[in-house]
Parts: structure tokens; C-alpha cells; sequence
């Protein structure tokens, strides 16, 4: 398997999806992060693709427990006070290495994994259904005796205690559910998982920025309904959250939104969370990096 990895993602859907062979996850407020244990280390992968390695260094130092040739698919996560703390995983990924061990002392990461893709002994599994390759998953952490700070997410087939998770379990920073199929395979890039949260938000594409790639000012989203807007003037937090993701983006082509306003336009899977009740208008409201 080569380095970086596409990630599987998942549609919005309003209401609790329930029918045959489906497996509910908790979805756990945080960072998306792929776990590569090497022969050597072990590296930490973003969703977008980016070496995060340096700024979790306290995941990867729990992630030499697993055996060489693992590779996990999860969420990084900071607890304060009980409950997941968003915000302080946002400061850890956009710190510098010396500032994250700082971070890392006092509010220490967690790791909550729900796949594996990769295992030495019986090679890429995302070619397994969904229920092989958390059977395996679990079986794994058993055997090596993998504990905290990398645990696997809670899952059920019982479409009632899913919705029980999803209505009780908000304050402690549980975002929502995922929704996967038992007989699904595990496919980069696909929106073959369906999803529930609690925010009042939607999924953007981004497809272009005002400014520098470096120093985005606007973003230019293609929203749900597939048309196109601007968002509001990024803050310095989310335009270095989103930098890294339209660097490599490329040349840009000149565009222009809707409402005549340019922009420079890129080809980017990045998704940015944006305000529900901003999508009406010609300048939407980002919330954060997906």
C-alpha cells in the first residue's frame, strides 16, 4: 500500500438511516488521522494526505505497539473535563512540533480507530466487507493488548441504541453516527458511508480561493445543491488549516462565482463544514476544516 492513502468518507443524511446489515458507529468529534506502523516507526497520515507525524507524536510513540505492516484508519481526539475537546485538537494540528509536545503533556491524544486497511499477515484488506475487517480490527487489538490511547470506536447493529447513543451522548462531544454496510468494501475517495450529526452545518467542496494558496482569504465551495459560493474572510487558524490542502493543488484557473466575484479555481477533494443557514446566500460561513 502507498503512502498517502485515499480515505473512505461519508454522505450527510437528515434522519437515521435502518434497514438489513447495517452497522452503527459513534462518530467522535475530532481529527481524521491513518495510523502506518512501519518497519521502523510509525507515521500519521491527515485525510488530506499531509505527514502529521510530528504534532500527534504522542499517538505515534502508543502506535509502536502494533506490529509492523498495520495500517489503521480512525479519529484523533482530545478529551478536557470529561468530554471531547474540539478546539484542542484544532490548536494541536496547527502547532509547531515543540508547542504540540507541550500540548501533548497536558491534554494527551487519543486515537479512536474504526478500520483497518492494511495487515501484515493477510495483506490490504479494504477489499474485505465491512464485518471481516472490524472482526479482524478487534481481533488485532486483543492480541497485542492494545489499550488506551488506541481504542476502537463503539459499533451495534441495534438501531435503537445507535439512536440512544446519538441523543444522549451529544455532551460528551459525540458529533454523531456513521453508517456503514456489513458487506461494504473499504473504497478511497467514495462517500459510501452515510452520516447523522447533531451540527447545524453541510459538507462544501472547495474549488478555489481568493488571496494565495499559502494565505487563502476566501474560499470558493461548491455546496450540496452543486452551486458555487464564496465564504466569509477566513481566520488566520482556518486559512493555515486549509493551506496545505490547495498548495499542491497546482496552477490555478481563473473563475468566477455566481455573483460575478473572482476567484481562483483548483481541483481539491477538500471539504470544509460551512453554516446550514448560510448556504442560502452568496457568502457562506466556514466552520471548519473536514
Amino acid at each position: 500500500m502507498d503512502w498517502p492513502v485515499s480515505v473512505a468518507l461519508a454522505q450527510a443524511v437528515p434522519t437515521l438511516p435502518v434497514g438489513p446489515d447495517l452497522h452503527y458507529e459513534i462518530k467522535l468529534d475530532g481529527h481524521r488521522m491513518v495510523m502506518w506502523r512501519t518497519p521502523e516507526t510509525v507515521r500519521l497520515q491527515t485525510r488530506s494526505g499531509r505527514d502529521a507525524t510530528a504534532v500527534w507524536m504522542d499517538l505515534a510513540v502508543a502506535g509502536m505497539a502494533l506490529p509492523a505492516g498495520v495500517v489503521l484508519d480512525g479519529e484523533a481526539v482530545i478529551y478536557a473535563q470529561g468530554k471531547i475537546d474540539f478546539g484542542a485538537v484544532q490548536s494541536r494540528a496547527n502547532s509547531s512540533p515543540a508547542r504540540a509536545r507541550e500540548l501533548a503533556a497536558e491534554r494527551p491524544g487519543h486515537y479512536a480507530v474504526f478500520d483497518i486497511l492494511h495487515h501484515p499477515e493477510h495483506g490490504d484488506t479494504r477489499i474485505w466487507p465491512y464485518v471481516r475487517r472490524r472482526a479482524l480490527l478487534e481481533e488485532l487489538l486483543t492480541t497485542y493488548e492494545i489499550g488506551p490511547p488506541i481504542q476502537a470506536v463503539p459499533t451495534t447493529t441495534d438501531p435503537v441504541l445507535a439512536r440512544t447513543w446519538y441523543d444522549v451522548l451529544r455532551d460528551q462531544g459525540v458529533e454523531g453516527l456513521v453508517v456503514k454496510s456489513g458487506s461494504s468494501t473499504y473504497k478511497g475517495n467514495s462517500r459510501q458511508w452515510r452520516k447523522i450529526r447533531h451540527a447545524e452545518t453541510v459538507d462544501a467542496q472547495i474549488v478555489g480561493y481568493t488571496g494565495t494558496a499559502s494565505r487563502p482569504r476566501h474560499l470558493a465551495v461548491r455546496l450540496p445543491e452543486g452551486r458555487v459560493a464564496l465564504s466569509q474572510t477566513l481566520t488566520a487558524p482556518l486559512a493555515a488549516q486549509v493551506a496545505p490542502a490547495l498548495v499542491p493543488a497546482g496552477p490555478p484557473r481563473r473563475a468566477r462565482a455566481p455573483g460575478g466575484e473572482a476567484y481562483n479555481a483548483v481541483d481539491t477533494d477538500a471539504l470544509v463544514e460551512v453554516l446550514a443557514g448560510t448556504t442560502r446566500h452568496a457568502v457562506v460561513t466556514v466552520t471548519r476544516v473536514r
